[in-house]
Formats: C-alpha cells, sequence, structure tokens
C-alpha cells in the first residue's frame, strides 16, 4: 500500500509482516522469500499447527500511529472448532451454512422405479356388483340386474342400443355421487331380449318382440319382483320404452328420467341406415359401417378430438362383445317402432285429460348429441308443468362424458319429488299401497304418544316423519 495510508497489518507473531513487501510502505528485502513466508504464516494459521501461535495471541493487529486499535483475540472454542474443521466439502458446506445435515447425500441411491397407471374403464361384468335373474315373460326370458336392499324404493333402468345394463349403466351408478343416492334405493336393471352379456344367438324362428311388447314384458318384471311402482331411468330405445309403459299403466311409474328420447317414428334416413345395419350385421357381422354409426348414434361427431380413450373403449366392445345377430333383431324392432301419440293440451283446464305422460318427467340430452332436435320435440309433446328440459354441454353421451351433471340433475329431480333420505320410509310406503296413517301408527308406541325424539317434518308432497 502507499506510505501515506495510516497503518500496516502485521503477521501473526507480531514480528514479520505477512504482506511486507506489499504493504509495508519502504519495506526492504525479497520480495518473493517474503511472499512465501506470508503464505506459510496464513496457511499454518488455518491449520492450527503453528508452534508460534499460541491461544492468547492477537489474530490481526492493525497499527497505526495515533488511530484506533481493533482486537480479535482467540479463544479456547475458536481453537478447538478450527481443530475440529470438518473435511469433507458437503460437510464444510453445511458447516458454513449452520446446520449440519444427519443423512449425507452419497447415501442416497436410486435401485428401482415402479410405474402406476390409472385403472383403466371397465366395460366387464365382473365388475358389477348387481345380482342377476330371469324373468320370464310371455315373449321369452329377460335378464334383470339388481343393485342394492330390496326393501327399498325401485329405480328401473333400460338401456340403449348395442348396450346393455353393464355398459350403460354401472359406470354411472357407481360414481361416487350416484353411490351416495343409491344408498335410499334399489336399482332393477332390465336387458332386452338377447342384449345380455355373453347372451346365445336366438334362434332363427324366434319373433323378436316390438317396442310395444318390450314395454309390457316389464310388467312381468314388476310382479317377478313384487314393485307397485318405480322410476324410470331409460336411455335411447330404452326410454321409448319407459315411456310406452307409462302412458299404458300411468299409477305404475311415479317419475320419469329419460335420455335421448324419441317419441316419433322413424324416418327415411334413419330407417334406411337401420335396415343396412341389420342386414350386415345377419350376413357380416359388426362392420366398420354399423361400428360408425353406433359410435355416431351414441356421442355424436368429432367424438375422438373429445375423449379418446373412452371412443376406444366402446369401440373395443362393440367388435367383441355384443352379439351381432341379437342386436340386428333389437335394431329392426326399434327402426319399426310406432309414434307415441302423445299431445300437450294448451288448455290448462284440460290438462288432466291430455293424452301425454302424467308423470313428472325429466328430458336430457347432450349438446353434441344427434338426437338433440328429437328431445325438444319430445318436450314440446309433454305437460310443461310436470317435465323438464335439459342439454348439457361439450358432450354426446351424457352418462359417460358428464356424469357429474347427470347424477346432480338426477339428485335435485328426485328431490324435488320428495325422494330424500329423510322421506325414504314413506316413499316405501307408497310403493307398498299403505297409508301414511298406517305407517305412523306402525312407529307409535303402545301408549299411541311420539316419544321426545321423534321430528315431524312436512315437505311437498307429502308429510314424513324421521326418527
Amino acid at each position: 500500500m502507499p506510505g501515506s495510508l495510516t497503518g500496516s497489518y502485521r503477521s501473526l507473531s507480531g514480528t514479520s509482516d505477512v504482506y511486507r513487501s506489499t504493504t509495508v510502505a519502504g519495506g526492504g528485502g525479497n520480495a518473493a522469500t517474503g511472499i512465501l513466508e506470508g503464505m506459510k504464516k496464513a496457511f499454518s494459521f488455518m491449520a492450527g499447527g503453528t508452534a508460534a501461535t499460541t491461544k492468547d495471541q492477537k489474530l490481526i493487529q492493525r497499527v497505526s500511529s495515533g488511530g484506533p486499535v481493533v482486537i480479535s483475540s482467540r479463544t479456547e472454542n475458536s481453537n478447538s472448532y478450527n481443530r475440529k474443521m470438518p473435511a469433507s466439502g458437503v460437510a464444510e458446506e453445511a458447516a458454513l451454512l449452520g446446520t449440519m445435515p444427519s443423512d449425507s447425500m452419497d447415501d442416497i441411491e436410486l435401485k428401482n422405479i415402479q410405474l402406476q397407471f390409472p385403472s383403466t374403464r371397465s366395460l366387464s361384468r365382473d365388475d358389477s356388483s348387481a345380482q342377476e335373474e330371469v324373468v320370464e315373460t310371455d315373449r321369452g326370458n329377460l335378464v334383470v340386474a339388481v343393485q342394492g336392499s330390496r326393501n327399498k324404493p325401485a329405480i328401473l333402468t333400460y338401456h340403449d342400443l348395442g348396450l346393455n345394463y353393464v355398459s350403460s349403466f354401472q359406470a354411472f351408478f357407481n360414481y361416487i355421487d350416484m353411490r351416495a343416492l343409491l344408498e335410499n334405493f334399489c336399482v332393477y336393471h332390465v336387458n332386452a331380449p338377447g342384449q345380455e352379456e355373453g347372451s346365445a344367438t336366438l334362434p332363427e324362428d324366434y319373433i323378436y318382440p316390438t317396442m310395444d311388447e318390450l314395454a309390457g314384458q316389464l310388467g312381468y318384471v314388476l310382479s317377478h319382483f313384487g314393485l307397485k311402482q318405480f322410476i324410470g331411468f331409460g336411455v335411447g330405445a330404452g326410454a321409448n320404452i319407459l315411456a310406452r309403459f307409462a302412458l299404458n299403466n300411468p299409477n305404475q311409474v311415479t317419475a320419469l328420467c329419460l335420455i335421448n328420447c324419441v317419441s316419433t317414428q322413424a324416418g327415411w334416413i334413419e330407417w334406411g341406415y337401420q335396415k343396412l345395419n341389420a342386414r350386415h350385421l345377419r350376413s357380416k357381422g359388426m362392420t366398420q359401417g354399423v361400428l360408425d354409426y353406433l359410435m355416431w348414434h351414441h356421442f355424436g361427431r368429432n367424438t375422438e378430438e373429445r375423449n379418446h380413450d373412452l371412443v376406444q373403449v366402446y369401440k373395443s366392445y362393440f367388435e367383441r362383445n355384443v352379439n351381432p345377430t341379437n342386436l340386428a333383431l333389437f335394431i329392426d324392432s326399434y327402426v319399426r317402432r310406432t309414434d307415441l301419440s302423445i299431445q300437450r293440451e294448451l288448455d290448462p283446464t284440460k290438462r288432466k285429460e291430455s293424452n301425454t305422460l302424467k308423470m313428472p318427467v325429466m328430458n336430457i340430452t347432450g349438446s353434441l348429441s344427434p338426437h338433440v332436435d328429437d328431445t325438444v320435440t319430445f318436450n314440446g309433446r309433454l305437460d310443461p308443468t310436470n317435465s323438464s328440459w335439459m342439454k348439457i354441454s361439450d358432450c354426446g353421451m351424457v352418462l359417460e362424458e358428464q356424469p357429474g351433471k347427470v347424477a346432480e340433475a338426477f339428485r335435485l329431480f328426485l328431490q324435488g319429488e320428495g325422494y330424500v333420505a329423510p322421506l325414504s320410509p314413506t316413499k316405501m310406503a307408497l310403493f307398498r299401497k299403505t297409508s301414511l296413517e298406517e305407517l305412523l301408527k306402525s312407529k307409535m308406541p303402545n301408549g299411541g304418544q311420539w316419544p321426545m325424539n321423534v321430528i315431524h317434518i312436512t315437505e311437498n308432497p307429502i308429510s314424513a316423519v324421521v326418527c
């Protein structure tokens, strides 16, 4: 440093300057020798092994003429700490940060990589918890799958073309929101003749039932299980069948949830396509043309752009799990359907006498479904006081693409009709044709007085008692 500065830095020994040749003005001697000696003493201090340095010696002494002196003394703790400085780089970094890691990073070793994939969408009956039973009818046997406790109100489902209860309803009724709702219901899944999984090919002389006859078979199902009333839940062709049964037996259907329901007879374009599909199914099996039509029927257009994986699942299902001959018979019956012949009564005083569905109806479709116009026509023929039309956006097959929205709408629909968890005992009484008074008397103690922990709740459209 220039000699004009106020002082110089002395060495640890106090006799020699560490930076004598560069920091002390006018310093003489060999510059190289001074630098070498300074480096030796500096490294000797860091190692703590120089005999000339003692624990009481001053580390740095700033010598100045009349200026302040800054002194830092070596203590016992600092000396012992210097002697115990870790040697490894990781330990030094940890000491500088003030923490010492418990485990060294060198001990971590990657031994195995295990891939986990989400469970794939399954259309197999093996994943179903329903119990299947065979019901005998005048037009052959039906396979009905029962899901839930049979002493609870009944929901009866009917599937669409190319599907059965497993491929159409299993995923939806196992959806988390629906599982919570179905704790208060028992679901009866009806399969059309020859459409159940693994069904044998129907005989050549078998005459497949018409749509009206398929609706009439539901009476045998009700008799077999001892049901007085049920809530209908149908899709496509199954929705049409349930609507026909409700028109002929209005007292046995308390409510209907119909998806993509068609109330008119088949047009010429639909008739031509379906006839061609039925011919190919009988002669060649599941051709590409039939497969494309079924995918359009269920999903609409541009399906793979919305949900590629779901499309592949259903394509594989149609190719491998559908009996083509039996499906051709079902398609023939559906394409020969007649008009429901229902009409909305504009005069409010005559609505009770109108030829339409008397029970509450929820009419659902998807915005990308090819059946939107059919559901609009169907909605225009229903009584507006007890029906609602719902179009769900960004989907064609609503049960698969938007199950959460359908589940919420169905739950609110049932709640509006009084089907909520606290009201299920009363609804069970209605299903068995017992009066509300008989139900209340059966819950009364011997004295005919209600206990203190019973709450009386009145909710439209019926009164209920919650214990």
